[in-house]
C-alpha cells in the first residue's frame, strides 16, 4: 500500500508527500523548514525515513524552505539541471548537498521509488514526476503547468493515482484584482492550469483507468476547493461518472496537511 499526500498546497506553498512502508518522497517545500518539520512530525515521519526530495522548479512558493531544511538534514535533491543551477547560484543548496540531474526521462531509483521526470509548460524550467512503488503502483504530480502537452499526458496515464493542477476558475481570474499582465501569464499556455482544463484531464484520464485525483495548488485570490470540486464534478456528471462512488477527487488543503489518498 502506497500513499500521497500534501503537507500544504496552494499559491502560498507546495510539498507533497509519497510514502510505503515509512519511506517517503518530499516533492518541493515551499514554505518553511519550521512549518514542514511540524508537518512530518505530525504524520510520525521521521526526517530520516525521507529518501530525497524531487524539486519541480525554481519559484519560491515551491523552495522557499529548502535552504534552511537542507543545512539541517541534508539530503539528496532532484531537479533539472538548470533549475540545480538555480538554486546552486543563490546559495538554496549547500556543499554537502548532492544535487542529482533528472533530465532525459530516464528513470531513477531513489530509496524504493522508481521516478521519472518529465517537462511541463512554465514560464521558467519546470518538471512533474511519475513514481512507481516497489509494488508496482504508478502515481503522477503535475503543477505549474498552462497546458497538457503530449509528454505530459503521456505520463498521467496508466497512474493509479494523479495530483493534477486545478489553479484558478477562469471568471474569478479575468475578474478579480490581478493586473492584466499577471492574469495574462496565469491563463497563458505557460502559465497555469484552471479548473476546466483540470476536470477534462481528469475525464480522460477516467476513461484510461485511473480512479484517484488530488486538485493541487489552488489560487487563494481566483479560486476555492469548493469551486474547484463542482467545476470538475459538473463535467464527470454529465459524462455519468458519480464522484465518490466511481472516483475518488480530493482538493488538497491549502495551509494543513490533507487526508491520506491510498493508491
Amino acid at each position: 500500500m502506497a500513499l500521497f499526500t500534501t503537507l500544504y498546497s496552494g499559491s502560498s506553498g507546495n510539498c507533497g508527500l509519497i510514502l510505503q512502508d515509512q519511506q517517503y518522497l518530499l516533492v518541493d517545500m515551499g514554505k518553511s523548514c519550521r512549518t514542514t518539520v511540524t508537518a512530518l512530525r505530525k504524520l510520525g515521519l521521521a526526517i530520516s525515513d525521507c529518501a530525497g526530495i524531487l524539486v519541480t522548479h525554481e519559484h519560491s512558493d515551491h523552495v522557499a524552505g529548502l535552504d534552511t531544511f537542507l543545512k539541517k538534514y541534508p539530503m539528496p535533491v532532484y531537479a533539472r539541471a538548470d533549475t540545480l543551477e538555480v538554486l546552486e547560484s543563490r546559495g538554496t543548496l549547500p556543499p554537502a548537498v548532492d544535487g542529482v540531474a533528472v533530465d532525459g526521462g530516464q528513470m531513477l531509483d531513489i530509496g524504493n521509488f522508481r521516478v521519472t521526470a518529465f517537462p511541463t509548460s512554465h514560464d521558467v524550467p519546470c518538471c512533474g514526476y511519475r513514481i512507481v512503488t516497489p509494488d508496482q503502483h504508478r502515481m503522477a504530480i503535475a503543477t505549474d503547468l498552462g497546458t497538457l502537452t503530449p509528454v505530459v499526458e503521456d505520463n498521467l496515464m496508466g497512474c493509479d493515482l494523479v495530483a493534477l493542477e486545478a489553479n484558478y476558475d477562469s471568471f474569478s481570474l479575468h475578474g478579480g484584482p490581478y493586473p492584466y499582465y499577471l492574469k495574462k501569464r496565469i491563463a497563458s499556455d505557460r502559465g497555469h492550469l484552471d479548473n476546466k482544463a483540470c476536470a477534462a484531464a481528469i475525464l480522460d484520464l477516467i476513461q484510461e483507468g485511473c480512479k484517484k485525483f488530488a486538485l493541487c495548488h489552488l489560487s487563494q485570490t481566483n479560486n476555492s476547493p469548493e469551486l474547484a470540486l463542482t467545476t470538475v464534478y459538473n463535467v464527470l456528471l454529465a459524462a455519468g461518472i458519480q464522484p465518490g462512488r466511481d472516483v475518488i477527487v480530493q482538493a488538497q488543503t491549502r495551509n494543513d496537511i490533507s487526508p491520506y489518498l491510498e493508491f
